[in-house]
């Protein structure tokens, strides 16, 4: 804690010290010449920096990845890559900003973009785009860019993916559910049976999770809305309402706190990090976890390891008091690409970046070489396996910025680089078809309320919800954490969503 308390105040206290850093050269690396591209052929003579890019995490060595090369050789820029860590990311990270660790450029989610644009750590890239950007400007929408604005300068560059996608379902045991002769649940009541009957008769916990107290499966039967990781916000006669001034969160906690002291659900809810999560739905210690369709393959592989004859079955999205069905769906910008204050080398590092963007680079980057890595048929790519996952699996890791008009197309590729990877993604796409709900701030630019407080609001929320769920504080203080949370900058972040909803209006 303490830890965490001085790198807050650390990249507080740094603001005001900042001053814009430029020139200085790095040592020559590249020696292949780059394809045209118009913001890369100034200076493409002379010896090109190295940089270091921080990324967000992901189960693989992002240095010893074909795709990791294959830029540093078509680009002649060498970059090699550091990872936030699965645990306490954001916390890292101020870290890192707060003594100023040398990163060329960061691939950063919005809050944590927010909060380091808002607080002065990351450069504005305007100019730089402007001068040096010309694939990044023709392959990125204004829409996109309008959303990486904040007080009209942009501190990063947005990337986007593949439209509306709903990434989770929750997963059961079905051969357990086969065993006991359940049938699949639709209701929040219906399920609350079949994990009690889980429980009695199979002496498992029900459903694994952790360490967020929203489960994105049940929390939407409550009619409460959020996005991948946060609550939402909804329209209320006309204005933008955060789900934790909605009355039925306290019935949302209520209900999880009774999974909970029945020990329906993971005792080790307010502990378990998502490998936790995995492992306890692979091992057996539990008949249900939500899975996020990205690992669909890990789970199944670990799960047939251990138990040869299980069987995996995804529970529908289950219907609401209204009767309706509501899941959550992500769209807009995913990531934000945004440079240090202090980096060096900032033209070199946007015409890098913008090289990533050329069209032949970008493609093969994204799904390889054609008749290699992928085949076209009818139209649509299709991943050559095993060598697409082989050099491709973890690939999107490396994007930073795509081709709106055309990644989505590559992107079909990628989902189908594994036969039990696309099978999740479809049957996701096709049981809430219809019934998924996007944010209404998806595609706005990041607000300068909601960058200062937005984090540490998810984590009064997360703290204070959890203890709610366990038991270790009584519900009954809901109205007094919510009078917290709207004078901690809930209220300021409330105005500044509503004024900016108000505007898109006229």
């Amino acid at each position: 804690m303490l830890k965490k308390s001085i790198a807050v105040l650390s990249i507080s206290a740094m603001t005001a010290a900042l001053t814009a850093c430029g020139g200085g050269g790095g040592s020559a690396s590249g020696t292949n010449a780059p394809s045209a591209s118009p913001g890369a052929t100034a200076g493409a003579s002379k010896p090109k920096p190295e940089f270091k890019a921080l990324m967000q995490y992901g189960r693989f060595d992002p240095n010893e990845q074909v795709v990791a090369k294959l830029l540093n050789e078509k680009t002649g820029y060498k970059v090699t890559y550091d990872m936030l860590p699965v645990e306490n990311p954001d916390d890292k990270l101020n870290l890192l900003m707060a003594n100023k660790e040398k990163y060329s450029f960061m691939i950063l989610s919005a809050t944590q973009y927010s909060k380091l644009a808002a607080s002065g750590a990351l450069e504005p890239i305007d100019e730089l785009v402007n001068k040096y950007g010309t694939n990044l400007k023709n392959v990125i929408s204004q829409n996109s860019w309008n959303g990486a604005k904040l007080n009209g300068k942009i501190f990063g560059i947005p990337q986007t993916g593949s439209g509306t996608v709903v990434n989770s379902s929750l997963v059961i045991r079905q051969d357990w559910m086969d065993e006991l002769g359940l049938k699949m649940p639709t209701t929040r009541d219906e399920l609350y049976n079949v994990m009690k009957t889980i429980k009695e008769k199979k002496n498992v916990m029900a459903l694994s999770g952790g360490k967020s107290p929203l489960a994105p499966e049940i929390l939407p039967t409550f009619g409460l809305p959020m996005t991948t990781a946060a609550l939402g916000w909804e329209e209320v006669n006309g204005k933008l309402v955060n789900a934790v001034e909605n009355p039925n969160m306290k019935k949302y906690l209520e209900f999880m706190r009774k999974l909970y002291s029945e020990k329906l659900i993971d005792q080790e809810w307010s502990l378990n990090q998502s490998n936790k999560v995995i492992e306890n739905f692979t091992s057996g210690k539990a008949a249900m976890m939500s899975m996020g369709y990205f690992n669909a393959p890990t789970v199944k592989t670990a799960l047939e390891k251990n138990t040869p004859t299980a069987k995996i079955g995804t529970v529908p999205y289950l219907k609401g008091d209204d009767g309706k069905v509501r899941v959550v769906g992500t769209a807009g910008i995913s990531f934000y690409v945004g440079i240090p204050k202090w980096a060096e080398n900032k033209e070199e590092i946007i015409k890098y970046l913008d090289l990533k963007l050329d069209k032949d680079i970008h493609k093969e980057a994204t799904i390889g070489k054609e008749g290699v890595h992928h085949k076209v048929e009818n139209g649509n790519y299709i991943p050559i396996l095993p060598k697409f996952t082989e050099d491709y699996n973890d690939a999107s890791g490396f994007l930073t910025g795509v081709d709106e008009k055309n990644y989505p197309i590559y992107w079909q590729a990628r989902v189908r680089k594994d036969p039990v990877l696309f099978s999740a993604f479809e049957s996701n796409q096709a049981n809430a078809k219809g019934s998924a709900v996007l944010d209404p701030l998806s595609f706005a630019p990041p607000l300068e309320a909601v960058g200062k407080y937005n984090q540490k609001l998810n984590k009064l929320v997360e703290d204070t919800f959890l203890k709610y769920i366990t038991g270790a504080e009584p519900l009954e203080n809901y109205d007094k954490f919510l009078a917290q949370w709207k004078a901690d900058g809930g209220d300021e972040m409330t105005k500044a969503v509503n004024e900016w909803y108000a505007s898109t209006k006229k």
